[in-house]
């Protein structure tokens, strides 16, 4: 029966995780599917009007380029305006740097460290956009944005840090089919998106973001001989050091203004050497300053606030000039509308998959002809994307006079199609009326009127297909809410049927709290709200949960069981006091990130400051482990701690080296310490699992009982040591504290469980540790915004770029707190093992230790977190047409996919560690009766 309750229970837990995965990946597959596109490349069929029968895409593939060149421009109508384009994007730049934020003018220093820039923009030599980024706002998707004028998938933001080659129809193909050469110096995202398109290429890791200097010298220094030569067409530079700078230091950074200056000059001088001097010249280049996406405040990116969808798009050349209104700053457009305002410009089609709308302002040098077929082009375009999302919908505009187009075709469309056709349908007949009218003033009216009715066409439409949910597959959501669904209610069910089975009285007031604290969280995804500020809402319970401890334990004291109540109470107090600090830290959340708090404040003082912090929290935590374990009871421990004391001497070595180098460049030689402390802190963890079983078997005198519980007690120190030492060399130095503290309330609560008056239930000792965890998430300064990602630990003595280390760097780091949570378990199991074990014969007991320290232990993170995976996988479903679909919910559910993640991983270790210890003590139990 033991043997046969364990195996049921394996195999439940087993077929419940298989069928949780298998629901979260047909959900991701559903949900984020990659965004359909029309295929091919655009051709001489662009410059035609959709008819109702399908397009003919039969253009010609023997053309030569020169051909296909003569034969856009002829049947285009308008002559390309330039022959040259340098696109030069700046990573990371916002655009109220330059332009101001409304009708505010830039910052006073911003403003002072680009004078060239607003010197053009105050004589109208250029013209500047606040480019709206869509999310997520990093800059693979971004790119693909500016150069095919559409929206890719959500998932893109996964995909950005192993780029593979874009294969739908973009701006860059369509200039390299009429012969044009290409050269691009900087981020190389452009080669793996584009490879093979390049006559001359010196790309840059894009990811070393402790990198500000060498990373922008590196495109600079081809510069003055790329503008002098003459045999290319396209000039990319793409520059990476200002958002480095961000990451490091955030907007306010002192390496910010120098920064800006040294984009700065490289306008002036592209400007002065470049257009210019041509001014007399029949070749004219056009500049196109554009950032990718803006930053928040603390210098990250990723999410949709304001601040990071704000992105640049500047245009310098000949016959650029303002609209009538004169406005030159305040300009607001589309990240998309790049795509058709180039291709319109250079003369070749607009991208298929192009979303964007014609920035109207670039044209006023044009005659009213050629604005008008501009607006033309792109609504034939825009009407053909129209039919591939509406297939119904057909406008038949063949007669001269459309006020009586072909009304029946209508009626095969639904009330957006027809919409649609109507508001075109105006534009065209404005603009048939402007070609026959001979009267000027007649003539200027029909103009505006075409012009107007164009651009509202173009706006709904792009509006329209911007926000359409692309088709999901409702029934595959639904087989993967089913299978999530029986998931978690298997996980319940063993749950319930392992504690009725355990306990004899389940019920107690922590308990019921806990109960409902699972059901509140999972019910307060409803709200968006509380998806955002989800920080307070595990604030709130941890503490409440450990308040509720407090009590427990006076009302013990007072009934007079506890002869002694501050050893008890004291840790709770610890726990407290330090959560309380935590919630103080970091402002977190979304609505609320911009209030004061104690971060902000550590690091508007001066870096000393932080690496004080820095270096106290190395010390104290090194103090603490000493006290942990006991150094001379054992070699091995002794062995442990040295290498505890070597990995926390490098680290602190690290700190010093980064404050000395804080304003300069990334210090390659310090590459090899992080590196140390990786290879030490492996080899110690390691050694620690599979070596200390063996060990304390041998030394063991006390029994079996005892030598398991110290062996998982001092292995569960050694794993909580290391990944707290781990954290103080990867987090933001001004996170050292929140680890300190987080580690704190670890051994507080550990002490407080071992206590033996404290006579908590393990599973609830269990799900304690959990809370803390995801309390602690939102204490090191995370979010259910993807902005608050720390991209700049993740290459912390990464040598070369790998897609694999930094993303396991990265998960570390944002998952700090709940993996130490498991680890903690560990240490906290060692206070599950009591004489339960040993049954009245004195035979040891395994099945109840192991219901003790790998069934409870595992569970309750399992049993909580797919409630909480699971109604919000109902959430996401029902809201998968919400205005926050993609900003709010959609972040949430990648973060929960990924929580899920280092809660498996925490189960695996923790069974691993437990079952490897019982197997050690077995062997040498049997060897000690033979």
């Amino acid at each position: 029966m033991p043997s046969s309750k364990c195996s049921t229970l394996a195999l439940g837990i087993s077929i419940a995780a298989l069928l949780q995965i298998a629901g979260v990946s047909l959900f991701l597959f559903g949900f984020f599917p990659v965004k359909p596109t029309l295929s091919g490349f655009s051709g001489s069929e662009s410059y035609q009007m959709p008819s109702c029968d399908s397009d003919s895409d039969a253009e010609m593939v023997d053309l030569s380029s020169e051909q296909r060149k003569s034969l856009y421009e002829e049947l285009s109508g308008i002559p390309p305006v330039y022959d040259r384009l340098i696109l030069m994007v700046i990573d990371g730049l916002p655009a109220e740097f330059i332009l101001g934020k409304g009708r505010k003018p830039p910052a006073k220093t911003m403003a002072e460290a680009m004078p060239y820039t607003q010197y053009l923009l105050a004589n109208e030599l250029a013209v500047g956009f606040h480019a709206k980024a869509a999310p997520p706002t990093v800059t693979m998707p971004r790119l693909k944005a500016m150069m095919a004028g559409g929206i890719g998938g959500f998932l893109d933001v996964a995909f950005n840090f192993n780029t593979q080659a874009f294969l739908d129809d973009n701006l860059l193909d369509q200039l390299y089919r009429i012969g044009w050469r290409m050269v691009m110096l900087g981020d190389n995202t452009w080669i793996k998106l584009f490879p093979n398109l390049f006559s001359r290429q010196d790309g840059v890791g894009s990811f070393f973001v402790k990198d500000t200097v060498e990373v922008d010298f590196n495109v600079s220094r081809h510069l003055d001989v790329e503008l002098a030569a003459e045999d290319w067409n396209l000039l990319i530079l793409h520059y990476l050091g200002l958002d480095h700078v961000g990451h490091i230091g955030g907007r306010q950074s002192i390496l910010m203004a120098p920064k800006l200056k040294e984009m700065d000059d490289i306008i002036k001088e592209i400007h002065t050497q470049s257009i210019t001097s041509q001014k007399n010249s029949n070749s004219q280049t056009l500049l196109v300053v554009v950032s990718d996406h803006g930053m928040t405040e603390a210098g990250n990116h990723g999410g949709s606030s304001y601040e990071e969808t704000d992105s640049l798009a500047l245009f310098v050349g000949h016959g650029i000039r303002t609209a009538s209104d004169g406005k030159s700053v305040n300009n607001e457009a589309f990240q998309v509308d790049i795509a058709p305002t180039l291709a319109l410009l250079f003369g070749v089609p607009i991208p298929k998959n192009n979303i964007g709308v014609t920035l109207t302002n670039i044209f006023q040098s044009l005659t009213e002809e050629q604005r008008l077929r501009a607006l033309e082009l792109n609504s034939w375009q825009l009407l053909r994307l129209l039919r591939a999302n509406l297939p119904r919908l057909c406008c038949d505009y063949s007669s001269s006079s459309t006020s009586n187009f072909n009304s029946g075709t209508l009626l095969r469309a639904d009330s957006t199609g027809i919409n649609f056709c109507i508001q075109l349908a105006k534009a065209v007949s404005a603009h048939n009326s402007w070609r026959l009218q001979n009267n000027s003033t007649l003539r200027s009216d029909y103009f505006h009127i075409a012009s107007e009715s164009y651009e509202l066409f173009l706006r709904n439409a792009s509006e329209w297909l911007s926000h359409r949910a692309t088709d999901k597959p409702i029934h595959i959501l639904l087989v993967a809410v089913v299978l999530m669904f029986i998931s978690c209610l298997l996980f319940v069910c063993l749950t319930f049927w392992l504690f009725f089975n355990t306990y004899n009285n389940l019920w107690s007031s922590e308990v019921t709290f806990i109960f409902i604290a699972v059901i509140l969280h999972a019910m307060s995804f409803g709200s968006s709200s509380f998806v955002e500020e989800e920080q307070y809402t595990w604030h709130f319970l941890t503490t409440t949960l450990y308040l509720i401890f407090l009590f427990t334990q006076i009302r013990t004291f007072l009934k007079g069981l506890n002869g002694n109540l501050s050893e008890v109470v004291s840790p709770i107090i610890l726990v407290l006091i330090s959560g309380r600090i935590l919630r103080g830290w970091h402002q977190g959340g979304i609505n609320w990130a911009h209030l004061p708090d104690i971060s902000k404040l550590l690091l508007w003082l001066s870096p000393s400051t932080i690496t004080f912090l820095h270096i106290t929290s190395i010390l104290s935590l090194s103090v603490l482990y000493s006290n942990s374990i006991s150094i001379l009871k054992s070699q091995f421990n002794l062995i442990l701690w040295l290498s505890y004391l070597i990995g926390a001497c490098l680290v602190l070595l690290q700190s010093i080296k980064n404050n000395i180098a804080n304003t300069i460049l990334v210090d390659h030689e310090t590459t090899w310490i992080p590196q140390a402390v990786y290879v030490i802190g492996g080899i110690s963890v390691i050694s620690s699992l599979f070596g200390l079983p063996w060990f304390s078997s041998i030394r063991s005198k006390k029994g079996i009982f005892l030598g398991i519980r110290e062996c998982i007690y001092d292995i569960g120190s050694a794993y909580v040591a290391f990944w707290c030492l781990l954290q103080l060399l990867l987090q933001q130095p001004v996170n050292a504290i929140p680890v300190l503290l987080i580690y704190v309330q670890h051994r507080a609560s550990v002490r407080l469980f071992a206590d033996s008056v404290s006579e908590h239930k393990d599973w609830v000792k269990v799900a304690a540790i959990y809370f803390l965890g995801l309390a602690g998430h939102f204490g090191l300064g995370n979010t259910n915004s993807l902005a608050t990602i720390d991209v700049a630990g993740a290459f912390i003595g990464i040598s070369s770029y790998s897609t694999v280390l930094s993303g396991i760097l990265m998960f570390c780091i944002t998952y700090a707190s709940p993996i130490l949570s498991h680890l903690s378990m560990v240490m906290c199991i060692s206070t599950m093992v009591d004489r339960r074990v040993i049954s009245s014969k004195e035979k040891f007991n395994w099945r109840i230790l192991l219901e003790s320290t790998v069934a409870i232990p595992s569970l309750v993170p399992l049993v909580v977190n797919s409630v909480a995976l699971t109604s919000f996988t109902v959430v996401l479903l029902l809201m998968r047409n919400h205005l926050f679909v993609w900003s709010v919910f959609s972040p949430k559910y990648l973060y929960l996919c990924a929580s899920t993640v280092s809660v498996y991983f925490g189960v695996l270790l923790i069974a691993g560690t437990v079952f490897y210890i019982c197997y050690v003590f077995t062997i040498d139990k049997r060897k000690y009766q033979t």
